[in-house]
């Protein structure tokens, strides 16, 4: 929507271009300036899905409001999907996990796998992100097709907060995080060295995406 606003101001000066249209940093006409941040998604354990999950996570920051959009395509169908941005409470800089993440060669890379290189779950996406619960279910179901099309918009003041109460950090600092897109079908077989949280069976948190987040350059 910010995008096709910023768009039809700058057709109307003839000034619209290629920038405003990939996302760029822009302006509105109140003046206050658009941040986004990009983390382009890709598969994992593609082994055990059997497909290339893919997507984009897309963080708008203006003012007060933050956006965050999650598309993502070459889901196992038909269930939901969780999905947070991972980080460290340091702010060490995350990266997704390559192979050798899996350091029980099992032929997996497994939640906790996953922590060394990419941290700690932090943020969710789901219908309220603010309360950071992570044990929630309302996060995005995919439909029969593979698909599905998240987006959610919070105070980031609000969200500020709550990170700080959690994580003892009064920033997000996205570009330092890394987002996950989780769960595999129930019928599944693991085997038994894939590794989860408490009693949350493997299936529900395996890594299916990561993608590492970026400011985009003005």
């Amino acid at each position: 929507m910010t995008i096709r606003f910023l768009c039809a101001v700058a057709i109307a000066s003839l000034a619209c271009g290629p920038a405003a249209l990939a996302g760029t940093p822009a302006t509105k006409a109140n003046s206050q300036p658009t941040v986004t941040y990009l983390a382009p998604l890709h598969a994992l354990n593609t082994k055990v899905t059997g497909v290339e999950t893919s997507g984009e996570a897309r963080f708008s920051i203006t003012g007060d409001t933050l956006t965050i959009t999650v598309n993502a395509e070459k889901l196992p169908p038909d269930m939901m999907h969780l999905q947070h941005f991972h980080g460290f409470k340091d702010n060490r800089d995350a990266t997704c996990p390559t192979e050798g993440a899996d350091v029980n060669h099992d032929g997996i890379i497994d939640l906790l796998e996953t922590e060394p290189t990419s941290g700690t779950t932090m943020v969710p996406f789901h219908d309220d992100p603010v309360s950071m619960e992570i044990v929630r279910d309302t996060y995005p179901k995919a439909g029969a097709d593979g698909t599905f099309q998240y987006q959610k918009t919070v105070s980031l003041k609000d969200l500020d907060t709550a990170f700080a109460k959690a994580f003892g950090d009064k920033e997000l600092d996205l570009d330092r995080r890394v987002v996950f897109i989780h769960g595999i079908l129930a019928s599944t077989k693991l085997p038994a060295s894939a590794a989860s949280l408490g009693t949350i069976p493997a299936q529900v948190t395996l890594p299916i995406a990561c993608g590492e987040i970026k400011r985009v350059q003005q």
